[in-house]
């Protein structure tokens, strides 16, 4: 059945053919298959099916084409400003590295099953025994096409910002509201969704028309312009107003809460045949995407990180016996600690969620500590959030927030008391910059690579394409389906060489 267009409601009329609802869209070939739950807010069952892939197998994307009309893009003229156009042909490698062997640095033994049936072994990179899902060999590249299939004249887009704080966030915003401009796009006709995926119903809340005048400087501060919230969406109520507000683009810049609701919003899009292309932006601090190299953002939180550990660094050089304890963001993944560590030179310990210590013994975090102050004379520690928490005398994590993420009990004032327990005599200084370090306006870095995700993401919405999220995977720009980087979250790889760089650069143990 297909949703009446502007109607106050689901109204239901005649409906087209409609294509089922899979995030791969021209012929399943990937191992993922996305139905939507019909009275689900934010879920969707994926269904893991093992395949295999031939050589030239692409990670294919849902689209929404046979239901629009295909014209020129309004960049013909110039050639796309004379940089050309990427085709639907053209190819991204997922995997990056051919290993020798499973003894590799990097490697990783996975077993899976050729054409013939028989197992066999796969030697992949070891991040990518995190996905829980076969991946074909290449993924569909990024960018603007000769061909697009809505009239940017008669277009209606609309972007919301979701979850937690990030720097770079008015950054993505700037740079959608601008090349959507740059399409064609009639001023008042882009919409920004006030305070999250609430903002499309909440009677207090109002959308705002954004155009390149408000937006213009916005770059310049921290936050976002359009407000964010954790969790609550109810996506039925959201579905409507894209239909009734004949919103024909959805723009969501969010983390892995973010992008399944968009999934969801997607699904429930096809499943009332509203035609609105649903395009994510993935955003998290903690560098925690599945597949992606790195989120927006990331780069900027590293370097305002590296301020505490230096201040710690010069209060406790400056003491006799100085600890210098900093906590950094990283519930689940220990990215910015790790970086920030390896980019400063300042740390002697770097505890991350990933990687199980204990404090006690010959082989613990503190004896450690003892030798590194016997020989210097001090010692800075650097740890993420959602690290030791299995060590915590009362338990750990308490729940979940709004978003599903674990609320977490403190570890840095754990181990700040079992500092001054075991060092009695020592100069401890705890420092917590928490949310200080995701407020901040972006780095030149990042602000480069948010235009590019942004500019990106509205190509993929005038190409037709739906349900999809835009990142950089092996330094190019991909366009990958929600539902594959939307499994779990990304984590630092303690046999990968990231880690390892660090433990030999700072001399860490295991602590084990």
């Amino acid at each position: 059945m297909l949703l009446q267009r502007h109607a106050p409601g689901f109204t239901k009329v005649p409906s087209r053919q409609c294509k089922p609802s899979v995030p791969i869209a021209r012929q399943p070939r990937s191992s993922v298959c996305a139905r939507a739950t019909p009275g689900a807010d934010l879920t969707t069952n994926y269904v893991i099916e093992p395949v295999s892939f031939g050589e030239d197998a692409v990670l294919e994307c849902p689209e929404m084409r046979s239901k629009l009309v295909v014209r020129p893009s309004p960049f013909v003229t110039h050639n796309n400003f004379g940089g050309g156009f990427v085709s639907d042909q053209d190819r991204v490698a997922l995997n990056s590295m051919r290993f020798a062997s499973p003894d590799s640095a990097g490697a990783s033994r996975s077993n899976f099953f050729p054409h013939g049936g028989k197992g066999g072994i796969n030697v992949l990179e070891a991040s990518m025994d995190q996905l829980n899902m076969t991946l074909p060999p290449w993924a569909i590249r990024a960018g603007a096409r000769r061909e697009i299939y809505f009239d940017p004249s008669q277009t209606t887009a609309a972007i919301v910002t979701c979850g937690g704080l990030c720097p770079g966030l008015n950054d993505v915003v700037q740079g959608l509201v601008n090349k959507l401009t740059d399409y064609g796009v009639p001023e008042g006709k882009i919409l920004g969704i006030k305070y999250g995926f609430r903002g499309f119903y909440d009677p207090q809340v109002k959308p705002i028309v954004l155009s390149k005048r408000v937006v213009d400087g916005i770059q310049l501060q921290g936050g976002t312009i359009l407000g964010t919230s954790r969790g609550g969406a109810n996506i039925r109520e959201i579905v409507k107003r894209i239909d009734m507000w004949g919103i024909d683009m959805l723009f969501v810049v969010g983390g892995n809460g973010g992008n399944a609701g968009a999934n969801a919003i997607n699904a429930m899009c096809r499943q009332h045949d509203v035609p609105c292309s649903v395009v994510g932006v993935p955003k998290s601090i903690d560098n925690d995407i599945l597949l992606i190299d790195k989120c927006f953002g990331f780069d900027t939180a590293v370097e305002e990180s590296q301020r505490a550990l230096m201040a710690a660094k010069v209060e406790a050089s400056s003491a006799r016996k100085g600890i210098g304890l900093v906590k950094l963001m990283g519930r689940q993944s220990g990215f910015i600690a790790m970086q920030a560590s390896m980019a400063s030179g300042v740390v002697d310990a770097c505890l991350i969620p990933e990687v199980n210590f204990k404090l006690d013994g010959d082989n613990g975090l503190l004896k450690y500590l003892d030798g590194v102050i016997k020989a210097k004379g001090h010692a800075v520690v650097c740890v993420a959030e959602g690290a030791g928490q299995d060590i915590l005398e009362d338990g750990g994590q308490i729940g979940t927030d709004a978003s599903g993420n674990p609320i977490l009990k403190d570890i840095g004032a754990f181990l700040k008391d079992k500092f001054k327990a075991y060092f009695k005599d020592a100069d401890i200084k705890y420092i917590d910059p928490s949310y200080m370090i995701r407020s901040v306006s972006t780095t030149t870095n990042d602000r480069i690579y948010c235009k590019i995700l942004a500019h990106n993401a509205v190509h993929a919405a005038f190409a037709g394409f739906t349900g999809i999220t835009v990142g950089l995977v092996n330094t190019h720009y991909v366009y990958l389906p929600i539902p594959v980087i939307i499994q779990a979250p990304r984590k630092v790889d303690p046999r990968g060489k990231a880690w390892n760089r660090l433990r030999a650069a700072i001399g860490q143990p295991s602590f084990q």
